[in-house]
């Protein structure tokens, strides 16, 4: 505990009080003294009111979150041996979130023993990632994971 505080505030003359000195402030005002900076020597205190004080905390964080962007992950799932249509269908689907703003997750999936056939499914993945560059950047290149050949690509801001 230290022995003196430096008080700031609009209600109190600024400048390094005794501990108790400043606790009289506060009395005397009917507030509280609220630790603002105790690793500054000496502590930086201020006199206010304690709930108000953590009132407008909590609103100030709930505007922070509420302006935080989301990320929202949307996965489209391929086989090794996915067919013309198929893949611009999922195309489509893959240009509408990215378009969103959504982080797409394009995977391959490879039951059984079509694992024989990862490189087309690389292949797969790498044209698709060729043919969304206008509207996303590739953050993971595509790799195999157990029985899945996963990549993630960014939407382009």
């Amino acid at each position: 505990m230290a022995r003196e505080v430096r008080l700031v505030g609009d209600n109190v003359e600024m400048g390094v009080y005794p501990l108790a000195k400043a606790k009289e402030f506060a009395a005397e005002l009917e507030l509280d003294l609220v630790e603002i900076s105790p690793n500054a020597n000496p502590p930086v205190c201020k006199i206010i009111d304690y709930k108000k004080f953590l009132y407008e905390q909590k609103k100030r964080d709930k505007v922070l979150k509420a302006k935080a962007s989301k990320i929202v992950l949307k996965e489209i799932r391929f086989g090794p041996q996915t067919d013309e249509h198929d893949y611009e269908f999922k195309k489509k689907h893959a240009i509408k979130f990215l378009e969103e703003g959504a982080k797409l997750k394009a995977f391959v999936f490879f039951k059984g023993r079509s694992i024989i056939f990862k490189e087309q499914g690389q292949i797969l993945l790498l044209r698709l990632a060729q043919e969304l560059e206008p509207y996303g950047k590739v953050e993971q290149l595509p790799k195999l994971e157990g029985k899945r050949m996963i990549m993630l690509i960014n939407p382009k801001k």
